[in-house]
């Protein structure tokens, strides 16, 4: 049986976001917002409160589980910015190496401050997620 995704996506009105972030993560926010428009050419969409994604793909598994999440996008949180990767089953340990400091989950990219890492090793990273979603799940812009 098929369930309902909690999250979804709308709009994103930019200057309303940006000023519910806490100020100490504002600038990385921004940074961020333009970096990940860069790299995918993609407008932003709030998912939930606080995550902001660019494009999205459906998904069903076996179990007939299905819904739509964001393809790619981040969360600016108090302790750590979260970088979302999915579907999370690529292996990017390569990648990863040259980033700068880090932590990860199965889908999610941890970082304490963004001016401690390789933007350029982000943007690559970024891409090799985005490619490797589309060869599970089609991918959409919006």
């Amino acid at each position: 049986m098929a369930t309902e995704t909690k999250t979804k996506s709308a709009a994103l009105d930019r200057d309303v976001w940006l000023a519910g972030v806490l100020p100490a993560r504002r600038d990385e926010a921004e940074r961020l917002l333009r970096l990940f428009g860069e790299v995918t050419g993609w407008e932003p969409r709030l998912w939930g409160p606080s995550m902001v994604g660019f494009g999205r793909y459906a998904y069903r598994y076996e179990s007939g589980h299905s819904g739509e999440s964001l393809a790619t996008g981040f969360s600016p949180r108090r302790a750590e910015l979260s970088i979302y990767i999915l579907p999370g089953y690529g292996d990017f340990g390569p990648i990863l190496a040259r980033l700068g400091p880090h932590r990860m989950t199965k889908a999610c990219l941890y970082i304490r401050r963004l001016a401690a890492v390789d933007e350029g090793v982000l943007r690559e990273l970024i891409r090799a997620g985005l490619e490797d979603l589309a060869t599970r799940w089609e991918v959409h812009p919006v």
